[in-house]
């Protein structure tokens, strides 16, 4: 004697529900996508700058940490100076190209 299967629905529930999330997710922050992006590079540019505050002349509280960050950001500076218009790092002690 056979058992009856339950019509409709398949093996794969949990990877079906996973991919209707993905598709809503998409579908709700598509419009607002470009927004995210500007405000996650403005987060970025705030960070880079309490960073090479010091450097700017800026007094810094932190400085004492934001220096060891600074040989880390070094990539993230060189696109940020080029993004902004300056084919050279704007900081003398500072060369990135």
């Amino acid at each position: 004697m056979e058992t009856p299967q339950k019509p409709g629905l398949p093996k794969n529930l949990k990877l079906v529900f996973r991919r209707i999330g993905e598709q809503l997710e998409a579908y709700y922050n598509g419009p607002y996508r470009s927004a995210l992006a500007r405000a996650e590079r403005d987060e970025e540019d705030l960070f880079m700058l309490l960073v090479y505050a010091e450097s700017l002349g800026i007094p810094n509280p932190v400085s004492l940490y934001t220096l060891e960050l600074q040989p880390l950001m070094l990539e993230r500076f060189h696109q940020w100076h080029q993004r902004m218009g300056m084919e050279r790092s704007p900081l003398d002690e500072l060369r990135c190209c």
